[in-house]
Order: C-alpha cells, then structure tokens, then sequence
C-alpha cells in the first residue's frame, strides 16, 4: 500500500477514487506512567513513556485506515495526514485519514513516468498471469495490493 501525504504519486496515474478513509484510537494514560512523565518533565527533555504510547497509537490508526483502504479496493492513499486532540486531562485522540485510491504506474515514454514506475511496469509485464487472481467487489479487474508494512520499532 502506497501511503503519501501530496495529493498525487510522482509516476502514477490515479485510476479510481473510492473516497476518504480513517483509522481512530483514543487513549487514555494510564496512572504510573503519567506520573513518571509528570517527574521526568521536572528536569525537561524527553518523555519515553509518552513517545512509546504516541507512536504505538498512530501505528494503530495507520493499520486500521489501510485495513479500510484495502476493503474498498484501494492500493494506495493520498493526502494523509495525522491528527491528535486531548479529551479532557487523560485522554488522547489519534487519527489518521486520507483518500483511498488505486494508482497505476505509467511506462516507459508515458508522460510523469519515473524510474520506479517503469520499473514496476516492466516486472508486473514479466510476471506471469494468476488464474486466480483476487479483486475487489468495487472495482473489477483491480488486484488487492499487498499489506500495511509498520516500520521498524525505535
């Protein structure tokens, strides 16, 4: 799943719009940890404890809005963003959103075509075809794309 915050994928063509997806937690802190911030901020700096629940929750919302994307027959999104709101004094809103589409490389000699979308075209041409290949209910003849990847952990 390709995953971008423009509003296009340099060497692709948008195909299909299936419309905005998101992916929503709420958190709340749990007491030991929001006092040990509480006594680390004291001394400033970083609050680990903080850092680890904020990206577990946008890892969390990430999943869910491609898990969305993917139900509707989309294989990439654009313009995602991240938004985060406190609700009142321990809790904590995270939200991903953007707009499901499905995006086709352009080839060799299309106008945008970059060096990565030739070469995905030139490789998926090589492939040989699967009888049995899945598609989407929305979109006939489009593949499902492969799954959310989360990065590395810190």
């Amino acid at each position: 799943m390709l995953i971008v915050t423009s509003n296009e994928i340099p060497g692709h063509r948008i195909d299909a719009v299936f419309g905005e997806v998101m992916g929503l937690t709420v958190r709340s802190r749990d007491i030991g940890s929001q006092m040990l911030a509480g006594f680390r901020s004291l001394g400033g700096g970083e609050l680990p404890e903080m850092t680890r629940a904020l990206y577990e929750s946008r890892q969390e919302v990430m999943a869910r809005m491609v898990n969305e994307a993917q139900q509707r027959g989309a294989n990439a999104i654009v313009a995602m963003r991240f938004d985060t709101s406190e609700m009142g004094t321990n809790w904590t809103e995270v939200c991903a959103y953007g707009t499901a589409v499905y995006v086709l490389p352009l080839g060799e000699g299309e106008p945008g075509a970059t060096g990565q979308s030739v070469y995905l075209t030139k490789t998926t041409a090589q492939q040989p075809a699967s009888p049995q290949q899945p598609t989407s209910p929305q979109q006939p003849g489009h593949p499902q794309q492969g799954s959310f990847q989360q990065p590395g952990q810190f």
